[in-house]
């Protein structure tokens, strides 16, 4: 198939296939004679896999991880397991830090109650005056 067909198959776009052949997530295809990709079933299974750990919001290095693991398919799930587990990790911290934003905003929503002018709403000058803002990254900003 061609690459519109398997971006089509994979409910995603020719330039999501592209990206991940050249983030080295989807093996070259093999190339006609007249210069087009040639994609098999091997690539649909793959990039479907690829879309569905990116809707889990895996990083491109925790999918290469795993792409290396089922390509070798030898040993246990050891090794599957300790990344998953490792992800379920950064999502609970990230889960912390939304919640710690929510309480930001909520607690900057909660200074105005009226319908004052512009000039006079408490939440821009909570904005003006807030400190150690953290983002949801945990830098500050």
């Amino acid at each position: 198939m061609k690459i519109g067909e398997l971006a089509q198959t994979a409910q995603c776009t020719v330039e999501t296939v592209r990206y991940y052949e050249k983030a080295g997530l989807l093996p070259e295809p093999v190339r006609q004679s007249n210069g087009y990709r040639t994609y098999g079933p091997d690539h649909k299974q793959r990039l479907v896999f690829i879309r569905n750990c990116r809707t889990l919001d895996m990083s491109q290095e925790e999918i290469h991880s795993l792409l290396d693991l089922m390509d070798k398919g030898a040993g246990n799930c050891d090794s599957v397991n300790s990344l998953l587990d490792e992800h379920i990790s950064h999502v609970e911290l990230r889960i912390a830090e939304l919640r710690r934003l929510k309480n930001q905003l909520t607690a900057l929503r909660n200074r105005c109650h009226s319908r004052s002018k512009v000039r006079d709403c408490r939440i821009l000058q909570g904005l003006s005056t807030m400190r150690g803002v953290k983002s949801v990254t945990g830098t500050h900003v």
